[in-house]
C-alpha cells in the first residue's frame, strides 16, 4: 500500500534561481519567528524569497528582504511586508554558518519556505558559493544535454 501524502506539508515559496546562480555546498533546515498575521498570509500562499538572503549579525541569524504579503483582515495589527525576520538555529550550527560566511566567503541563500508535517513554517537555507558566467553557461549546457539524452533514449525504445 502506498504511503499517504502528509496533508500538513506544503511548499509556500521556492527560490528556483538559487541553484542557477550558486553552487549549493550544503543545506540546513531552520525555524523562523513570525507574527500571527504573517502565518495567516503564508497559509494563503502570498510570499516570495527570491530576492532575500540570510545574514549572521550580533550572534543571531536573520532573513533579510523576504516578502510576506499583508493580511487584510489583520487591520491595524498587521505586519511590515519586508521586515527582517529572525531565524532559529542551534549555537553550533550558527557558529558553523558564521565561519562559512566569514572565512570561506560563502553566502546563505534561502532555498525553500514550507510548512512541515507538524504545520510549522520552516526555511531551508543553502550554504552557497557564487557562480561565474562561464559556470552558468556550463550548467545550462549540461541541462540541455540531459534533456536531449532523455529524448533520444525515449525515441529508441
Amino acid at each position: 500500500m502506498a504511503p499517504k501524502s502528509d496533508p500538513n506539508y506544503k511548499i509556500i515559496a521556492e527560490n528556483r534561481r538559487a541553484r542557477f546562480d550558486y553552487f549549493i555546498e550544503s543545506d540546513l533546515e531552520v525555524g523562523i519567528v513570525l507574527t500571527g498575521s504573517e502565518v495567516k498570509s503564508l497559509r494563503s500562499g502570498q510570499s516570495n524569497i527570491a530576492e532575500s538572503y540570510a545574514s549572521v549579525e550580533d550572534g543571531e541569524l536573520w532573513l533579510i528582504n523576504s516578502y510576506i504579503a499583508a493580511y487584510k483582515q489583520a487591520g491595524v495589527f498587521g505586519h511590515d511586508e519586508r521586515r527582517r525576520r529572525k531565524l532559529l538555529v542551534s549555537r553550533r550550527e550558527l557558529a558553523r554558518l558564521w565561519a562559512a560566511v566569514g572565512r570561506e566567503g560563502m553566502t546563505l541563500v534561502p532555498l525553500v519556505m514550507y510548512f512541515n508535517h507538524r504545520g510549522l513554517v520552516k526555511l531551508k537555507i543553502g550554504i552557497a558559493k557564487g557562480k561565474k558566467v562561464a559556470d552558468k553557461r556550463e550548467t545550462s549546457a549540461q541541462r540541455d544535454w540531459n534533456r536531449q539524452k532523455q529524448r533520444l533514449l525515449k525515441q529508441s525504445q
